[in-house]
């Protein structure tokens, strides 16, 4: 038994499907997603950097959760074409654990931002006179910078955990990446620790940052109900729709991924789930704030001009 388990050093990602006729496919498409991912993502980061127009709070907190979104798209993507492309399903224990931890670390800092975006509008459309003086250049530094340190120690906690398991029962990983739950499946000692510490976090992070955004957002709709100007109260639908959008599509696969995890679902709909908030929200999210944001339109008009 302990030969068994110093023997495995790699794992074999199962990846979407094994079928060999939709390898080709499967890499056409998610090589598209990954390339308009990306230009999609970093052309945002660009036109905010770019349009001195753009260099406010909101915008800052936008071009930081298109990084994120990029950063994260980037941790799974390539790995998985390379399956497509040339049967590289191999993975060492250690990029195993690296992939996994950048992941979870850009989808903390996500949570984080997309509360710390919530509150910015809050203040924007509840208190608009005192925008500029309560979100200060220093505070809004000190709002990403929390976002990122909390990214980096949520992930840090749960590979750290994972030095603790030891795997010798298969080294199958029935996913496309590295996701922790399925490891959890293959290890030779208990994961209950694991499980339990996963659990208590997935559940207090993104109940209490979804609980943040909604009371955010509440109080907002209950400021633009009482707008009486209908140009301003359509813009501020429009702005915090594009939020609310990006929040229920994020927030419905995790909750269901990390909190739901023992209501049976099975491994075939967590997969589906897993492509959905590592490869399409991130392809989603800059055309759901770009498409009905002028100033975003703007810059992008100006810069071809």
């Amino acid at each position: 038994m302990e030969e068994n388990k110093t023997q495995v050093t790699e794992f074999v990602l199962k990846g979407i499907t094994d079928s060999p006729d939709l390898q080709i496919p499967l890499f056409l498409v998610f090589f598209l997603i990954y390339v308009t991912t990306m230009v999609g993502n970093l052309g945002l980061i660009f036109f905010i950097w770019k349009d001195p127009h753009l260099h406010t709070p909101m915008y800052l907190f936008l071009g930081n959760l298109a990084f994120a979104d990029a950063c994260t798209s980037s941790s799974v993507t390539p790995k998985m074409l390379m399956k497509f492309l040339n049967k590289n399903d191999l993975i060492s224990l250690g990029e195993c654990f690296a992939q996994f931890y950048f992941f979870c670390s850009n989808a903390t800092t996500e949570c984080f931002l997309l509360v710390v975006m919530a509150y910015d509008r809050y203040v924007a459309i509840c208190k608009p006179l005192l925008y500029l003086v309560v979100m200060s250049s220093r505070l809004c530094t000190q709002f990403i910078s929390v976002s990122y340190i909390i990214g980096f120690l949520h992930g840090l906690i749960h590979v750290g955990l994972l030095f603790r398991l030891t795997f010798c029962r298969s080294n199958i990983i029935d996913h496309f990446y590295c996701e922790i739950l399925p490891l959890y499946t293959i290890s030779c000692t208990d994961p209950s620790i694991n499980i339990l510490v996963i659990f208590i976090f997935a559940t207090f992070i993104q109940v209490s940052t979804f609980m943040s955004i909604i009371v955010s957002y509440a109080r907002v709709l209950f400021a633009i109900l009482k707008t009486k100007s209908g140009k301003g109260r359509s813009k501020a639908f429009s702005t915090c729709s594009a939020h609310l959008l990006s929040v229920s599509l994020f927030y419905g696969t995790l909750f269901f991924i990390y909190v739901l995890s023992g209501s049976g679902t099975d491994m075939h709909q967590g997969k589906m789930y897993s492509l959905f908030y590592t490869i399409i929200i991130p392809l989603l999210n800059p055309f759901i704030y770009s498409l009905k944001n002028k100033e975003v339109l703007s810059a992008l008009r100006k810069l071809m001009r």
